[in-house]
């Protein structure tokens, strides 16, 4: 194979050179080092751009300002009105009513008759204990006449003895007829006895024929007509029921297991009625029974409570809801209820940063119901209050007393010895301390809700 010459290399070398070009020049380089950034920064421009408009916007609140005023706690029960001192009035004995002589709503006065059973049995049985009492009148006479003769035959006989001319046999006859003459007179002494309280049981008897009213009162109900027989046997008939004045009653309510710890006796009460939409009784805690009472599900307790009723509106067995103040406080913060269940809105898993690289954009979202400890929270009640830049920061509280729609709360301090954590700078490693919380007092705004729009 023939070698080329050197002028052959010389023309191909020439031929590469003006393929190639010139030779490039440091100018050229730093302008295509700059379109390289700039090139790189639009590029992460567009995507910081983008990631934002597909994040959802930031919540709107629903607040309330914080109040400052008094409360008043309360515990609520159910229970029925009654009379103070209630009658039912009964019988003892058995026989047809002849007469009823009041009627529901009578006002009566204490002996004043009511009813008459029929006394023809019951007076008879009056005569025929009298009687009896008779007989053992006449008994006891004839007891003590043979007394006074057997005493003379036993002295007579005695001294016949003495003399010699009776013999001893007929002393001790004599001697032992006068110790039974006077036992029949002792005998006689009882039947006596058993007869007058057969006679005065068989007028008491009578006399219960006759009704009477045993207080001054009203007649409250009436369960009986002129001609119905009624029965005494082990169980006493209600006639009447009697009350002794509607003016002054009686609310006995069952107060729940978990509120007796707050109710004592002595406190001011208030009740409604349905029959009184609008209108609110005064009353007063006057007992509380130690007796549980075991429900379905819950134990109570019953407490009475006085009513006045001078205007007689209220009627016994009217069904009342009564609320006893257990504790007045003044001059305390208020807030909604609402404020303290509230959360603010978190997204249910974790959000990445823009780019996964170690170190760049926001960490995980906390799972929900998860308190933020950096927030300063813990275990104690919280509330949401709007900070200056719009955001929703966590006051934790102390709850001093609710009335089930506001609660007097007092700002927590925080626990001694807990660190409040921030962020951790990588390279220094310092804790940053976390921004002051707005301060909470009356006119702050407390978050009770998300707006309807603003939900992420």
């Amino acid at each position: 194979m023939d070698r080329p010459s050197s002028n052959e290399l010389t023309i191909r070398r020439d031929d590469v050179l003006r393929a190639a070009g010139p030779p490039r020049s440091r100018g050229r380089r730093a302008r295509w080092l700059i379109v390289g950034v700039l090139a790189a920064a639009s590029f992460w421009g567009g995507t910081v751009a983008y990631r934002r408009s597909q994040a959802p916007a930031p919540p709107s609140f629903i607040s309330v300002p914080l109040a400052r005023g008094n409360l008043t706690e309360t515990v609520t029960a159910v229970g029925t009105l009654a009379p103070v001192d209630a009658v039912e009035l009964g019988t003892e004995v058995t026989g047809r009513l002849t007469r009823v002589l009041v009627d529901v709503n009578d006002q009566v006065e204490e002996g004043q008759i009511l009813a008459e059973i029929d006394p023809e049995q019951l007076s008879a049985r009056v005569r025929e204990t009298q009687a009896q009492l008779q007989t053992a009148t006449a008994n006891e006479r004839s007891a003590r006449t043979t007394l006074t003769e057997a005493e003379v035959k036993a002295e007579r006989a005695r001294a016949l003895h003495e003399a010699g001319v009776a013999s001893g046999d007929e002393t001790d006859t004599a001697n032992a007829a006068l110790e039974r003459a006077r036992a029949n007179v002792g005998v006689a002494a009882a039947q006596i006895s058993v007869a007058q309280a057969n006679l005065a049981s068989a007028r008491s008897m009578l006399a219960r024929a006759v009704i009477r009213a045993p207080i001054s009162g009203i007649v409250l109900a009436r369960a009986v007509e002129p001609g119905q027989t009624v029965t005494a046997g082990f169980q006493t008939p209600i006639l009447f029921t009697l009350a002794r004045d509607l003016s002054e009653l009686e609310l006995e309510v069952e107060v729940d297991e978990a509120d007796i710890g707050k109710v004592r006796e002595g406190q001011t009460a208030s009740f409604n009625v349905d029959a009184y939409p609008g209108r609110t009784f005064a009353s007063k805690l006057l007992e509380l029974h130690n007796l549980p009472k075991a429900g379905a599900t819950i134990v109570t307790y019953s407490a009475v409570l006085a009513v006045d009723n001078r205007d007689r509106a209220l009627r016994p067995g009217m069904t009342a809801t009564a609320e006893v103040v257990t504790r007045q406080l003044e001059d305390v913060l208020l807030v909604d209820n609402a404020a303290l269940r509230f959360e603010p809105p978190r997204p249910a898993g974790g959000r990445r940063g823009f780019l996964p690289i170690p170190g760049f954009g926001p960490g995980p979202m906390r799972p929900p119901g998860e308190r933020d400890a950096a927030r300063g929270g813990g275990d104690d009640d919280h509330v949401y209050v709007v900070d200056a830049a719009g955001s929703a920061r966590q006051i934790s509280v102390e709850v001093l007393a609710t009335d089930g729609t506001r609660s007097a709360v007092a700002p927590a301090e925080p626990p001694k010895g807990r660190a409040r954590p921030g962020r951790m700078n990588d390279v220094a490693q310092a804790t940053e301390p976390p921004p002051a919380p707005p301060p909470f007092e009356a006119g702050a705004a407390v978050i009770i809700d998300v707006a309807s729009g603003g939900r992420p």
